[in-house]
C-alpha cells in the first residue's frame, strides 16, 4: 500500500501536504515525498523514512507554491530505494510534470519492455514511471488527454495524482481497488487516500471520486470525466479489514464499524468458552470490541504495543518483520497468568506472527490460547498494491485449519467465512443527512453491496483485473546506497 495526497489553490500548499501525508504515515512507511508548483516551475523533496524525520523546516519552506501533492511508500514494485521514493518528476516536451500513485500496474513489466524498445531510459524500478513515459510519448495536445490516453494502456489497481505547473490531476482505476476522496478547504481543493487527513487540516470531505473518474483542476475550478469507462466496482475489502485507519469512512461505509462487524460475526462463529478476549494491536482492536461484546466475554488490551514501531505486515525485509513481533509487542503477564484467552487478529499471512505471539501469551502464564482471525484465510497473492508474499508462502495455500492450528500453536483458530465479511462491511454504511426533508438515510452507491462488490482475490483468488507474471530483471539494476 501506499497513501497520496494533493491540494491546489492554497498559499500553505506544502505545509497542508505535510500534515496530510502525516495522516496517512500507516500506508507507508519507506519514503515520503512531497512536490509543489508556484505556477511556473516544480520543486521536489524526497526522503528515507518517516514524514517526520524525511522533512524538516528547511525541507518545507523551500517547496514553494499554491499546489501540490505527496506520497507516502511502501515497496510492491521496486525495492527500498530513494530513486522509487515518490512523487517521481520529470521535465519533457510539454513542461514539467510529477506522479503519485496508490496501487500496483500488473502489465508494467510488458509496457516497460514496450517503451524501452523505443528507447525511453528508466531511472527507477518502479511501475509509476511508466505511466510518465506514457504520457511524454502521447501523441494528445493537453496534459490531461496525454494522461488519459497513458492511464487507458495500463491494467490493475491505480489512484494516482499528478501536478503540472497549473493543473492537479487526480484518477482512480475503472473497478474503484484503491480509494480516492475528494475535498474542499475554503477556496482550494484536496485530494486523499483517506478522508482522515482531511480531518486533520480541517477540510471537508466532499465525496468519493468514483471507479474510471478523472479530475482536472486549475484556475478555472473542478471538472470530471470518465475516459476509462467503469467497470463492476471491486474496492479492496482488505481495506476494511486491515489498512484503512478506523477512523476513516471509505465509500459510505465506516471502518470502525466493519470492523467490530467482524469480531461480532467472529464470536458467532465459533463459540469458545474464555476468560478474556486480547486485541493484537492496533488493526484487530475494533474486530476485538465487537467480540467481546458479542461474546460477553471481558476485553483486555493485555498485548502492549510499542508505537516506536512501524506495521510489521509492510516491513520489506523478512529479517525486520521477524525481529519486529518481539519488538512491538509485549504481553501483561501479571494479568494472564492462568486465564483462558481468545486473541482476535486481523489476519494470518505466514503463520510465524501468530506463532510468536501465542508462545509469548504462553510464556506470559495463559492456560489456553485460542486465536480467533477477523477474515478469510489468506491464500493468494495479491497483485494490486498489497505486499503480500508468494503464494507457496502464504500458509493458508497449503494447509488446513486444523494444520495452521497445529503449527501456531493455539488450542483452537477459526477464521471468518468470506460471504460473512463482506456482510459485515455493508452493514457498516454510513448514513447521510438529507437537509431538504430533515432525515437520515443510506447513501444511494451502497444500497446494496455483497461479496461481489469488493476485490477479494488474496482470499477467493477471484482476480477481477487481469495479470501477466512478472519475469526476473533483464539487466542488472542501479543500487541506490
Amino acid at each position: 500500500m501506499c497513501g497520496v495526497f494533493g491540494v491546489f489553490g492554497h498559499a500553505e500548499a506544502a505545509n497542508l501536504a505535510y500534515l496530510g501525508l502525516h495522516a496517512l504515515q500507516h500506508r507507508g512507511q519507506e519514503s515520503a515525498g512531497i512536490a509543489t508548483s508556484d505556477g511556473k516551475q516544480l520543486s521536489l523533496y524526497r526522503g528515507m523514512g518517516h514524514v517526520i524525520d524525511v522533512f524538516a523546516n528547511p525541507q518545507i519552506k523551500r517547496l514553494a507554491g499554491t499546489s501540490a501533492i505527496g506520497h507516502v511508500r511502501y515497496s510492491t514494485a521496486g525495492g527500498s530505494f530513494l530513486k522509487n521514493a515518490q512523487p517521481l518528476a520529470v521535465d519533457y516536451s510539454e513542461g514539467s510534470l510529477a506522479i503519485a500513485h496508490n496501487g500496483n500496474l500488473t502489465n508494467a513489466e510488458q509496457l516497460r519492455t514496450m517503451l524501452e524498445e523505443r528507447g525511453s531510459i528508466f531511472q527507477s524500478a518502479s511501475d509509476t514511471e511508466v505511466i510518465v513515459h506514457l504520457v511524454a510519448i502521447s501523441k494528445q495536445t493537453t496534459i490531461e488527454d496525454r494522461v488519459a490516453d497513458a492511464l487507458n494502456q495500463v491494467d490493475g489497481a491505480y489512484s494516482v495524482t499528478l501536478l503540472s505547473q497549473d493543473k492537479l490531476i487526480a484518477a482512480r482505476d475503472p473497478h474503484g481497488i484503491r480509494p480516492l476522496v475528494l475535498g474542499r478547504l475554503d477556496d482550494a481543493y484536496v485530494v486523499s487516500s483517506e478522508p482522515t487527513s482531511f480531518d486533520l487540516i480541517g477540510a471537508k470531505l466532499e465525496r468519493e471520486i468514483a471507479p474510471g473518474e478523472m479530475i482536472v483542476i486549475d484556475k478555472d475550478g473542478m471538472r470530471s470525466s470518465y475516459p476509462f469507462g467503469t467497470k463492476p466496482r471491486k474496492m479492496c475489502i482488505f481495506e476494511y479489514v486491515y489498512f484503512s485507519r478506523p477512523d476513516s469512512v471509505l465509500d459510505g461505509v465506516s471502518v470502525y464499524e466493519a470492523r467490530k462487524n467482524l469480531g461480532r460475526a467472529l464470536a458467532r462463529e465459533n463459540k469458545v468458552e474464555a476468560d478474556i478476549v486480547v486485541p493484537v494491536p492496533d488493526s484487530g482492536v475494533p474486530a476485538t470490541i465487537g467480540y467481546a461484546e458479542e461474546a460477553g466475554i471481558p476485553f483486555e488490551m493485555l498485548l502492549v504495543r510499542s508505537h516506536y514501531v512501524g506495521r510489521t505486515f509492510i516491513e520489506p525485509q523478512q529479517s525486520i518483520r521477524h525481529f519486529g513481533v518481539r519488538l512491538k509487542l509485549n504481553p501483561v503477564g501479571t494479568s494472564l497468568r492462568g486465564k483462558r484467552v481468545v486473541v482476535v487478529d486481523d489476519s494470518i499471512v505466514r503463520g510465524t506472527t501468530s506463532r510468536k505471539i501465542v508462545k509469548m501469551l504462553r510464556d506470559a502464564g495463559a492456560s489456553e490460547v485460542h486465536m480467533r482471525i477477523a477474515s478469510a484465510p489468506t491464500s493468494w497473492p495479491c497483485y494490486y498494491g498489497i505486499d503480500t508474499p508468494t503464494r507457496s508462502e502464504l500458509i493458508a495455500s497449503n494447509h488446513t485449519v486444523e494444520e495452521i492450528n497445529k503449527y501456531i500453536t493455539s488450542d483452537s483458530l477459526s477464521y471468518l467465512p468470506l460471504e460473512q465479511m463482506a456482510s459485515c462491511v455493508s452493514k457498516a454504511k454510513v448514513e447521510e443527512f438529507d437537509p431538504e426533508d430533515g432525515k437520515t438515510h443510506l447513501p444511494v452507491q451502497n444500497e446494496a453491496l455483497d461479496k461481489d462488490s469488493f476485490c477479494h482475490a488474496c482470499f477467493s483468488g477471484d482476480y477481477p483485473v487481469r495479470f501477466e507474471k512478472q519475469r526476473g530483471p533483464r539487466q542488472m539494476r542501479l543500487l541506490d546506497i
